[in-house]
């Protein structure tokens, strides 16, 4: 008997939040839903929490002690699934060896993580008839679908400003990974669009006021592997990109990464970020405008912490791969998948606290506390 999803790193952050949204989205079917991970009593009390959660379907959710270093492991793991998320971090520790065991089972994938280096360590067995899609995530993931949804009825659109903050509690592996973007990985900072070329022309800015931000943040420009598929696709000719910080630690802890070993760095983010958070509600705020020679569109998305929009996209994008709504072939979700419906299964799951669409500039949410909308 094959099951439907098969979730490697399922009792994770992440990996909890796009168990139960998956479930959501078949709770009027029978699906089988399987959750793993190193710890066998971790994944087991997953299982309980989900059961608990959609008591109709706790025939259909198990869970299997996997460790994705042992190669015998990861096979018995994954041979009989229709489709396989990982959701296991560091990712850039991790690399291929999930992806590559969903290839030898001839099953489709889906990476919660997974950037162009995973896709460019998969190219070589590129699966055939199956379906193998990366940066399911918050940031790579709905980062690079929100624009193209605010862009869908927008004729010859020319600029997009993007806005992320993320205020959250860095896991290790979240850490880690973040660290590895920032050094070594695909994102160059202070960069922007301009033309169809990168250029490195921006620089940060401290203690600015952002329309749908509570507080004063700074920005640390970047550009990634992501926004320059985004910008090539919407045949932008400018576009800046912007990470929001709104924690004093964590901002004091980015600009001293660079000096520190790389397991010290993790442990100082990791400490920033909880005192950051101290009597504070995590949360997410997206701002993206989009601008045209004649109009301008806004949109501001919040949610309440990375795992829960991470966890509800990865989930979604399962579902979008296992009802095979994408061609064969290895692919960045954002990519691929339908704005429109995307955006709408998000919101039909409640990812979103806030969801505010404006005909205009960004600057109007400052009318719209002002109670102007």
């Amino acid at each position: 008997m094959t099951v439907d999803l098969a979730i490697v790193g399922g009792y994770g952050d992440v990996g909890r939040q796009a168990a139960r949204h998956w479930l959501a989205l078949h709770k009027d079917a029978s699906p089988t839903l399987r959750i793993g991970g190193r710890d066998a009593a971790a994944a087991a009390g997953m299982v309980a929490w989900l059961r608990d959660l959609y008591p109709a379907l706790a025939h259909g959710i198990s869970s299997v002690a996997v460790d994705v270093f042992d190669k015998a492991s990861l096979h018995d793991f994954v041979d009989d699934a229709d489709v396989v998320l990982n959701c296991a971090g560091p990712s850039y520790h991790i690399g291929d060896r999930v992806a590559r065991a969903a290839l030898r089972a001839h099953v489709d994938y889906v990476d919660a993580a997974g950037d162009d280096n995973l896709a460019a360590m998969i190219r070589s067995g590129a699966p055939v008839g199956r379906r193998m899609v990366l940066s399911a995530g918050m940031r790579p993931g709905l980062s690079g679908l929100l624009p193209r949804w605010l862009a869908a009825d927008m004729p010859n659109p020319r600029r997009m400003t993007s806005h992320i903050g993320v205020l959250d509690r860095f896991t290790r592996a979240a850490a880690q990974d973040f660290l590895h973007a920032g050094n070594g990985g695909d994102s160059v900072p202070l960069s922007a669009w301009r033309g169809g070329v990168r250029h490195r022309l921006l620089r940060r800015l401290d203690d600015q006021i952002v329309p749908g931000f509570r507080q004063r943040v700074a920005l640390l420009p970047y550009l990634d592997r992501e926004a320059e598929r985004l910008a090539r696709a919407l045949r932008l000719e400018e576009g800046d990109w912007y990470t929001a910080v709104e924690g004093e630690k964590v901002l004091a802890v980015f600009d001293r990464t660079h000096a520190l070993p790389r397991d010290e760095a993790a442990d100082a983010l990791r400490l920033a970020s909880t005192v950051d958070l101290a009597s504070r509600e995590p949360r997410v705020t997206m701002l993206v405008q989009m601008d045209a020679d004649d109009e301008s569109r806004s949109i501001l998305v919040q949610a309440d912490g990375n795992a829960t929009l991470s966890g509800a996209f990865a989930a979604v994008t399962c579902a979008a791969v296992g009802q095979g709504r994408m061609r064969t072939g290895i692919h960045h979700a954002a990519d691929v998948l339908d704005p429109v419906a995307t955006m709408t299964a998000l919101q039909g799951l409640g990812a979103f606290g806030t969801f505010v669409v404006l005909d205009g500039p960004a600057t109007l949410l400052w009318e719209a506390e002002e109670g102007a909308l």
